[in-house]
């Protein structure tokens, strides 16, 4: 016995997301970074250390501790962005 048709209630098919095209490989990229790669723990012990001797230089003035920080980020980032670029 063929089903009836109920306009009430209609049943809507999902479609499966449409996959995207592959992304150029970038392993060239990352094997020329791969000797200077540097653990993000090692990365956070050298800005610490940086960011405190920047406080011991102005003599550990409190409300400054941010601005140290971000002073020593970028000046580590740096010195790891020369020795990459100078291999």
């Amino acid at each position: 016995m063929p089903r009836e048709k109920n306009p009430e209630s209609t049943v809507e098919k999902k479609r499966a997301p449409r996959r995207r095209a592959a992304a150029p490989a970038a392993a060239p990229v990352v094997e020329a970074r791969a000797p200077n790669f540097v653990d993000p723990q090692q990365r956070a012990a050298l800005i610490a250390r940086a960011a405190y001797f920047r406080a011991m230089h102005r003599g550990f003035a409190p409300g400054h501790e941010v601005a140290d920080w971000l002073a020593a980020e970028a000046e580590v980032d740096a010195e790891l962005l020369q020795g990459t670029a100078g291999s």
